[in-house]
């Protein structure tokens, strides 16, 4: 693993999540964001774009434990219909739109660019499109 530091005066990371489903960050960034945490103070704003009722307290209960080391945390869950994205991509902006209203973020993980999965593909349009000058 690369060891990468950030250093900013008197201010934690700022860390932004966004993952398609209830189990893609977990996957995709939980090594990464857990060695983060451990090597500077953070906070991060974990979101997961679809998640149904029953998945949704596991995405809560692992969110809470890959983030228990941050000086804070949110955790947002919603709840877009799973393969649907690039058909509700309107709605799926507005909540971007929202979530940069909200946080502005030092550093984002999401999804690969040449992933094929639909959804994980426009979650990764929508993260370049609106935090355009942000790593």
């Amino acid at each position: 693993m690369i060891n990468l530091v950030f250093r900013k005066l008197q201010e934690p990371l700022r860390i932004l999540c966004l993952g398609a489903h209830s189990d893609d960050l977990e996957i995709g960034c939980g090594g990464s964001v857990l060695k983060l945490l451990q090597d500077q103070e953070a906070i991060v704003y974990w979101t997961v774009f679809s998640c149904t009722d029953k998945r949704k307290e596991e995405a809560v209960c692992s969110a809470a434990d890959l983030l228990q080391r941050a000086k804070s945390h949110k955790v947002v869950i919603r709840t877009f219909r799973d393969g649907f994205f690039p058909y509700r991509g309107e709605e799926v902006k507005v909540a971007f739109e929202e979530l940069k209203s909200q946080f502005s973020p030092d550093l984002i993980f999401t999804h690969a660019r040449n992933d094929l999965h639909q959804d994980h593909r426009l979650v990764n349009e929508l993260t370049w499109n609106t935090f355009r000058d942000h790593l």
